[in-house]
């Protein structure tokens, strides 16, 4: 096996001579463990841990990643359990395994559950131990070298994974070489034909632009040697899938993508990186709006240095980095720059900081997540590479999504700024909420102390924090409002049996508890308030008394409406109830108690249908709460017609939420939304309508379906 004695090789240039032999171990267990099995390419499988292993050497990872990077898949794939390995090689490696492990022996409806369930798993090893997604990269990597013996359907859906998530894992995590390689292999298997004449046009233009790139190398190196600037200066070339995305972006032809060619300059120190550009700017001209200062801004994974694109000679485009050879190493290596150079720098600690608290906050995020779909949605959108940069009030940098607003900016900077955000000043001027924030912007958050988030937010907000913050608060209020609507309901019907609610045993609420599985009398209560379970049912199951109850012999308790209930009671749309009409509910599982009038024709078939708990409910007395309700105006037509009704609503007091206004014939049909108090106050307003002399007719509009 010369991969084996290629690796052994590697690990021996950094590792302990005991280190090392753990890892001759590691391979012979691996070998044993793997015996029989080969990959779809024909090659012994044993070949696959080995070459994942050598991917991580240059990154100079621990013994530990080493033996977990080859016995990355034996639990998985063979009869070797994490007990056995754990005794073998140490708990820390079997955790790395574990981590690494597809969730096989669970039964999943859909090959999304199945994926989001895997990376959910992932991210918390992940978040205890960073190895784990380094490993896996490698892992992921190494396949992606070998794709081409799959089928071509696998293969595309391997590659379609590995750009949308594992590629931009690896951008986030500031691992530059295999981000790279991802792109371009998995560029390769979705557009293999762009690919292929890409890759082709790459090559001639290597040989055609190799004088021209040599003369531009020796100039800077001279120029920067005669102002006495230490740097080492070296040429680099675009990888295949930026210039594919450039040209896809730009709408250009390759012969118009001249900037594939760049140079990277090393200094010794942050000063000397301003000074070699200043250098440089006096040697070719720089090209407007195309200098970047990431050294002062750094980028979310800890990426430092400046970029300037200049006028080359022939007027090529000459796209130039300056950095410090730390800057260089972290921009190499990212997170994993912490094996790979034992320093301790402060660059390199404070970007482990960084990565602990993206892991942290991308946790706690997509645990909010109800289901799969909402799970990927947050996670890639979390990875999203393009960034913009903005300041706090006290000078504080904050990097954020492009396209990302000011409420993702006040959730960025404390989940109880976004709940209690009511305005912002942007570079000290008020704009609204969901402007988009550009780079520089100074952004100031207008909080009040009862505020409360809008659903509006989710149809703008970018960032998964701020999205998922907003859907938790809201499932919070739900819950709180159901289950105190769940109370009032499980009373009544206590109450409806001849018990008072007081005198509900403890132990009676343990049981019933213990019995549904349910975790807490909340949850109880707020199940009740959502119409997830039947008040008469629960409070038979509370009452311990061992008697026989038939619910149909117990009238339904009546609940008063208040108007004010929040979120656990909705007021049908189809219908527009208001105080005064007489009035049912229902209560459906999942949406709370829905109120209608008692002759809408949408809940005659909701009752055909027997769908939902019927209740008897009637109006409070004192409700001081606005209601929405439709009119229908047929109206002649003249003009100022509609002036003249808006302004009859507005002297009677009334707000309009919504008008719109259609041709029927020699009439126009005006149809507003009006909010009212009750019936009365409709009435009235109704009445100081009809006697505008142009209001043929006036009605009020229900049963919309």
């Amino acid at each position: 096996m010369a991969d084996a004695e290629l690796l052994i090789k590697e690990v021996s240039s950094y590792l302990k001579p005991q280190d090392v032999e753990h890892v001759r171990v590691a391979i012979e267990f691996s070998r044993v463990a793997h015996q029989g099995q080969t990959r779809h390419s024909g090659d012994p499988y044993v070949t696959h841990p080995i070459a994942v292993a050598l991917i991580l050497t240059p990154l100079h990872l621990d013994v530990q990643s080493i033996i977990a990077a080859l016995l990355h898949d034996v639990v998985e794939d063979t009869e070797i359990s994490s007990e056995q390995i754990a005794e073998k090689f140490g708990l820390p490696v079997a955790e790395l395994v574990d981590g690494l492990s597809k969730l096989e022996k669970i039964h999943f409806e859909t090959r999304e559950d199945a994926q989001a369930e895997n990376f959910r798993k992932m991210l918390l090893a992940m978040a205890r131990d960073v190895r784990v997604i380094l490993i896996k990269l490698a892992d992921r990597l190494h396949n992606m070298r070998t794709l081409g013996s799959m089928r071509p359907e696998q293969c595309e859906r391997i590659a379609r994974e590995t750009m949308e998530i594992y590629a931009p894992i690896a951008n986030r995590l500031g691992l530059n070489d295999i981000y790279q390689e991802l792109q371009d292999l998995s560029f390769k298997h979705l557009h293999p034909n762009r690919y292929a004449v890409l890759a082709k046009a790459l090559k001639v233009a290597r040989g055609n632009r190799r004088e021209v790139v040599s003369k531009i190398l020796d100039s800077i190196i001279q120029q920067l040697a005669k102002k006495h600037i230490h740097a080492e200066v070296t040429g680099r070339e675009k990888n295949i899938y930026s210039i594919y995305k450039k040209m896809q972006i730009k709408s250009l032809a390759f012969s118009e993508v001249l900037d594939i060619y760049g140079f990277r300059v090393l200094v010794d120190d942050v000063d000397a990186c301003y000074v070699a550009l200043g250098i440089l700017h006096a040697l070719y001209k720089p090209i407007p709006g195309k200098f970047k200062d990431y050294i002062a801004i750094p980028k979310s994974n800890g990426y430092q240095s400046l970029h300037t694109t200049l006028f080359g000679p022939f007027s090529t485009p000459i796209e130039i980095q300056i950095r410090t050879r730390e800057m260089h190493k972290i921009a190499d290596a990212g997170v994993a720059s912490h094996w790979l150079y034992k320093s301790g720098h402060s660059s390199i600690n404070e970007l482990h900081k960084k990565t602990h608290q993206w892991l942290q906050e991308l946790l706690e995020s997509l645990n909010e997540s109800s289901n799969s779909a909402e799970f990927m949605e947050h996670l890639k959108v979390d990875l999203f590479p393009d960034a913009v940069y903005v300041f706090t009030p006290k000078g504080k940098i904050l990097s954020l999504p492009r396209g990302a607003t000011a409420v993702d900016f006040a959730y960025s900077v404390h989940t109880d700024i976004g709940n209690r955000c009511i305005a912002v000043k942007i570079n000290h001027e008020l704009v609204p909420l969901r402007t988009e924030l550009r780079n520089g912007d100074r952004v100031e958050i207008i909080t009040a102390p009862h505020a409360k988030p809008n659903p509006a937010w989710l149809s703008y907000v970018t960032t998964n924090k701020a999205r998922s913050h907003i859907r938790h608060f809201f499932k919070t209020m739900q819950s709180d409002e159901s289950a105190q609507l769940g109370e009032r309901l499980l009373n009544q019907a206590l109450q409806a049996l001849g018990i008072k609610p007081s005198e509900i045993r403890e132990s009676c609420w343990d049981k019933l508890l213990r019995d549904t599985g349910v975790k807490t009398r909340q949850e109880m209560l707020a199940d009740i308030g959502l119409g997830r379970r039947l008040n008469m049912v629960v409070a038979r199951q509370l009452a311990c008394s061992g008697e026989s109850i038939s619910i149909e012999n117990i009238a339904n308790p009546v609940i008063t409406i208040q108007g004010t209930e929040g979120m656990a009671v909705q007021f049908a749309t189809c219908c527009r109830p208001i105080p005064g009409d007489p009035i049912i509910g229902v209560i459906k599982s999942g949406q709370g108690l829905v109120v209608h009038t008692h002759d809408c024709a949408s809940l005659r078939k909701g009752h055909n249908s027997n769908n939902g708990q019927w209740l008897d409910v009637v109006w409070d007395k004192n409700i001081t709460r606005t209601f929405a309700v439709s009119l229908k105006l047929l109206v002649a037509n003249q003009r100022g017609v509609l002036a003249k009704v808006a302004a009859a609503i507005a002297e009677a007091e009334s707000n309009i939420e919504n008008v719109s206004f259609a041709n029927e014939g020699e009439y126009t049909a005006l149809h507003f939304t009006l909010e009212v108090n009750n019936r009365q106050h409709l009435a009235g307003r109704m009445r100081s309508m009809r006697m505008i002399p142009e209001v043929i007719r006036i009605f009020r509009v229900q049963n919309t379906g």
